[in-house]
């Protein structure tokens, strides 16, 4: 079966749940692979430690196809996975989250100031997309006049319009950090990149993990967030009855943001695995060196973990999806997105209480690549304004959007 994600492949994916939990299909681009489509099978793949994240396990595995940026977690396997995640794990726990949530907060009141106080607006470009970059960008210690072009590359990377455009954006992102790793180096400046790029026993990373590790943060640190907060607004305008109950219980926010990962998956699948020696997943035989792709999208809308599972519930409480992944590989930046989902959608609603759609729902566009899903877009109608109850939001400096 050929498998090339589209906007909308739910209904796809439902059907071959139907059918059981393992399919082959063939990955255009990537070749033939096995998807996970049901919940148990999908994590007991995310576990199973011989089903491994490096490439090279791939029977058919002749090179990194030109398109990687250093050695990064995501592409490791335990002990090299965990030495890399211990490195960084410090950064992104709830507690230093907690104290990075004033900064969230003054960035998306910043954003919200630059925005027109009714009409019309793109709510992906003038909010979702700026507020995690420029929180990841702070963080990490990208210069402000070098986040446009970075957000461009990275776009490139994640969702592909061609393979020369994917390597030509790979050989600049690639130029452009080991640059930047080289000043940081040179001139520390006490963000986290700095840190890494220290001749420091603490991490002691190669040239080469310190480039997939600036690659890997920076990337994952915006790209699914931007999806995660345009789809939980989406998810909210057009399910009015749960926008009304989040308007009268404000602290509903998270299960929104929770129900949100769940039903929409904006993290479609995760990274290919490759099986080490031939094993056995849920009843399907799986040869050695074969790919393996597994669904969070099916996963997180499997009935038998979740009844009425493509309903938009708030008050579900969907313990147990697979929005963030799971296993050793469960997304080190999940508290972080959390937070600036949460923060995004309570300042929004906040101060723009009559939010609309503007836009045919069914006519929105997406982009869809084996990895991600995300809209391009999201038109809306601010309608009255109602000025901001906090302190004054901070110039979110080098923002990719230009007011």
């Amino acid at each position: 079966m050929e498998w090339a994600p589209t906007p909308f492949p739910f209904d796809r994916l439902a059907a071959l749940r139907a059918e059981g939990p393992v399919h082959r299909v063939h990955v255009p681009g990537s070749g033939d692979a096995w998807l996970v489509v049901t919940r148990d099978a999908v994590r007991a793949a995310l576990t199973d430690p011989r089903l491994r994240n490096d490439i090279r396990h791939s029977a058919g595995w002749e090179s990194d196809g030109g398109h990687a940026v250093g050695r990064n977690m995501l592409q490791s396997d335990p002990p090299h996975h965990t030495r890399l995640r211990r490195l960084v794990a410090g950064h992104f726990t709830p507690g230093r989250i907690a104290a990075l949530r004033p900064r969230i907060e003054a960035v998306a009141r910043g954003l919200l100031d630059r925005m027109p106080e009714a009409g019309p607006a793109d709510l992906v470009d003038g909010y979702a997309l700026p507020l995690p970059v420029t929180v990841i960008c702070d963080l990490l210690g990208v210069p402000a006049e070098d986040r446009e072009d970075f957000h461009t590359w990275s776009n490139e990377l994640v969702t592909p319009t061609g393979a020369e455009a994917a390597a030509a954006s790979a050989a600049a992102l690639t130029g452009y950090l080991t640059g930047l790793i080289a000043r940081k180096a040179r001139t520390p400046d006490g963000t986290l990149l700095a840190g890494l790029a220290a001749p420091d026993a603490s991490y002691g990373l190669s040239p080469e993990e310190q480039l997939g590790m600036a690659f890997l943060l920076l990337v994952a640190g915006h790209e699914t967030t931007v999806n995660l907060i345009s789809a939980t607004v989406l998810g909210l305008l057009t399910h009015p009855d749960q926008l009304a109950l989040l308007r009268a219980r404000p602290e509903l926010a998270g299960a929104a943001v929770e129900e949100s990962l769940r039903l929409h998956s904006p993290v479609h699948a995760g990274a290919f695995r490759f099986a080490a020696e031939p094993l056995e997943l849920a009843g399907t035989r799986v040869a050695a060196g074969d790919a393996v792709l597994v669904s969070l999208a099916a996963a997180s809308r499997d009935p038998l973990a979740f009844p009425d599972p493509d309903r938009f519930d708030l008050t579900r409480r969907p313990q147990g999806h697979l929005g963030f992944g799971h296993g050793v590989h469960h997304c080190l930046g999940a508290p972080l997105a959390r937070a600036e989902a949460t923060v995004a959608l309570n300042l929004l609603l906040e101060r723009h209480p009559a939010l609309a759609l503007d836009a045919d729902p069914e006519a929105l566009t997406w982009r869809a690549g084996t990895l991600l899903r995300g809209l391009t877009a999201l038109p809306v109608r601010l309608g009255p304004h109602t000025p901001p109850s906090g302190p004054p939001g901070a110039d979110p400096e080098g923002s990719p959007i230009r007011p």
